[in-house]
């Protein structure tokens, strides 16, 4: 390699806190064959960094090859008796198991091979869609079993398991949702929580849920409960305080080496290095050697993606095949990445952190970690969200950096320096700490929780919980801010798998006559964005936007785009020729479909509008009313600068359909309040100030008198 590079070693991956902590290291093999074992083992040493390996194996995890025999190398497979007296043993237990130990795939089929014949359930819960869905996949091939039988999985908008599903992988999102009915969570009689070190704010809510269902049921001594937590990387300390000291379970070894190079220097530029290391590898490495890159969304997937499309023709070596990864993508799409590229032809995956834990995408040799991640943190006092882009933590670069050694030995090249990777914090701040909790607390409402007085292993500020409370009061979906209640309206609300705002919206829509529209509506902004506009052809995506383009705003040109998709009779070549995402149109159509199908199950009228589109902003406005903002007196003609009910000041989003608008909308009902180098109001449409009044007039009087 380049002298760019330094610091070379094979790692140990596992950086957790063991401090005062006895815990037990499960072996790789019993007793017996132990010194054959030792005798197999190759040690690496670099720079003085030790690290033991299993044997290479030829085999590969690519389900089209002998996976059966694939399972049985794996380290956690080697120790399932072991593993299975300790479960035995103990109610509760975290079981820290190195990237590619197979703790994953292999922990919940050894539970069940080890209780054929019960008729409970084992649930797996995953932080991101993708993974509880390839890791379904990859088990029940295992298995030798169709997905949806034995083993299924359950996401949002879709659920494939059936009657006699046994293992079941789904999101923590919708073990939260089942909570809803089931507090106790009865139908399961082990939950395993996995990727625990992720903290997104429903992690952390079902951490508390499972914890009081597992104490009430045991104390009944009827069915009880096992829960398992499960991580690579994680606060050892901080859950094992939270599970009243529960016993640790080390399981040692990994099933392949990775070697970590970092940058001798700082890149101010992470997409220009990562897109210069990219070709630096392609001519120096085989071609069935495929590279992971980790960046920070859709946008600069795409920007990179172009990139390497662009040098790729002037560059010599083996053809390259471009997979972007992010979690907009439709889980039908998301999945190619998963499917062998032909001979010959180098993979290069582009991912968000989406790709950081759980998912083994074969072959992949080499990490190529940019060392960011966009975070996204919630102001109580404005409502405004601020996107940043910041460097991850050491956590999360100890799992980007495991991707690379998943089925075979590779190395991960960190585009910043060993000095900025040693002054990262250890673990990334819980989501339940920085993000708006309103989804969260209805739901926990609904399980007859008390906010007050629920059990978390971080508590979020108190003026989080109270701002979310007010909302879920202000929407009507509970009857006080304390101890609160869910009314008749909140009740339904919790059917839908959406914010409650929108929610609301769609409860709402009957009486202003505009379900049909409002269906669509609510379904394109539960997509990612559905305008695509090429780097190189700005200004033919513009033109062609214009036809869609509503002068009451970005509302109602979402909707225009959505039923002219639904007409177009060839949607794919229809998307290409207007510059539209065709992946994220048929998401929402998808989740129009469920969504209609909620409604029906609550007698909803599906009436429609027709053009009376000041109807459809009406109801919009029954669950948004928070969102609402008012030309600020004295800005310019040109200025379009607007005060929020919360008194925060933003502009008008440059890339809307109102931006331009002459003279700008007294009043705008926006989407989102995003704040990134400015303040800027994100999906916004033009309203009439006395629409507030009639919708929701305690809120105006009170965002008035600010």
């Amino acid at each position: 390699m380049d002298s760019k590079y330094a610091s070379v070693g094979k790692e140990k991956e596992n950086k957790n806190s063991f401090d005062n902590i006895k815990v037990k290291k499960i072996k790789l093999c019993s007793d017996n064959n132990l010194k054959q074992t030792k005798d197999n083992l190759k040690v690496c040493e670099t720079n003085g960094v030790k690290q033991n390996s299993l044997p290479k194996s030829n085999s590969s995890y690519d389900i089209s090859e002998d996976i059966h025999e694939v399972r049985k190398t794996l380290p956690v497979y080697v120790v399932r008796g072991r593993l299975i007296e300790e479960i035995k043993k103990h109610n509760t237990m975290i079981i820290i198991g190195e990237t590619g130990s197979g703790k994953t795939t292999q922990i919940p089929q050894i539970i069940y091979e080890h209780q054929q014949g019960s008729k409970s359930i084992i649930a797996v819960t995953q932080p991101r869609r993708v993974a509880a869905i390839t890791l379904a996949m990859r088990v029940a091939a295992e298995m030798r079993t169709e997905i949806g039988t034995t083993v299924g999985y359950c996401v949002r908008f879709e659920d494939v398991t059936s009657s006699r599903t046994k293992v079941k992988y789904l999101t923590d999102g919708m073990l939260l949702r089942e909570a809803v009915a089931d507090p106790l969570l009865k139908k399961y009689s082990i939950i395993i929580l996995d990727e625990a070190h992720e903290r997104t704010v429903n992690t952390d809510i079902l951490f508390g849920i499972v914890k009081l269902a597992q104490k009430e049921r045991n104390n009944q001594k009827v069915n009880p409960l096992k829960v398992i937590i499960m991580s690579a990387t994680m606060d050892v300390d901080r859950f094992r305080n939270f599970y009243e000291n529960c016993p640790v379970i080390y399981l040692e070894g990994r099933t392949y080496p990775v070697t970590i190079y970092h940058s001798k220097t700082k890149h101010e530029d992470y997409q220009y290095a990562a897109v210069c290391t990219i070709f630096q590898l392609h001519a120096t490495t085989p071609a069935n050697h495929d590279f992971l890159v980790f960046l920070t969304g859709q946008e600069e997937i795409e920007t990179v993606m172009s990139k390497i499309k662009q040098l790729a023709k002037e560059c010599s070596g083996p053809p390259i095949k471009v997979c972007p990864l992010y979690a907009g993508l439709p889980a039908s799409k998301q999945l190619q990445v998963w499917k062998k590229s032909p001979p010959g032809t180098r993979k290069i995956v582009l991912a968000t952190n989406i790709a950081e834990a759980s998912v083994t995408i074969p072959q992949i040799k080499c990490v190529i970690d940019t060392g960011v991640v966009k975070e996204r943190t919630w102001c109580t006092s404005t409502g405004a969200e601020r996107l940043t882009v910041r460097a991850c933590s050491q956590a999360a670069g100890w799992q980007r950096a495991g991707r690379a050694g998943r089925t075979a030995a590779g190395a991960a090249y960190r585009l910043y320096t060993a000095g900025d990777f040693a002054a990262r914090p250890e673990h990334n701040v819980p989501e339940i700490v920085r993000c708006p909790l309103t989804s969260s607390m209805l739901m926990l409402i609904a399980t007859e929780m008390d906010p007050s007085t629920f059990p978390l292993i971080d508590a979020p500020p108190r003026e989080s919980i109270e701002a979310s409370l007010l909302l879920l009061k202000e929407l009507g979906a509970i009857d006080s801010e304390v101890n609160p209640k869910l009314t008749l309206l909140g009740k339904k609300m919790t059917a839908f798998p959406i914010d409650p705002k929108y929610a609301k919206v769609l409860l709402c829509a009957p009486e202003f006559n505009c379900l049909e529209e409002a269906l669509s509506l609510v379904a394109v902004m539960s997509s990612e964005n559905v305008f695509y506009t090429p780097l190189h052809k700005r200004e033919d995506a513009f033109k062609v936007k214009q036809k869609f383009i509503s002068p009451l705003g970005d509302h109602i040109t979402l909707l225009n785009v959505y039923k002219a998709f639904c007409k177009a009779p060839f949607k794919k070549q229809w998307c290409k020729e207007n510059f539209l995402n065709h992946k994220n149109l048929s998401y929402a159509f998808e989740v129009r479909s469920q969504l209609l199908s909620v409604c029906q199950r609550l007698n909803l009228p599906v009436t429609s509008c027709g053009s009376v589109m000041d109807q459809l902003l009406k109801c919009l406005l029954s669950g948004l009313f928070t969102n609402c903002a008012w030309a600020r007196a004295g800005a310019g003609a040109g200025a379009a600068r607007y005060v929020t009910g919360a008194g925060a000041a933003a502009a008008l989003h440059p890339g809307g359909a109102l931006a331009a608008a002459r003279p700008p909308p007294a009043a705008v009902l926006y989407s989102e309040l995003l704040h990134t180098r400015r303040a800027y109001l994100v999906t916004v449409s033009a309203v009439q100030p006395h629409w507030l009044q009639q919708v929701a007039p305690d809120y105006a009087r009170r965002s008035r008198n600010r």
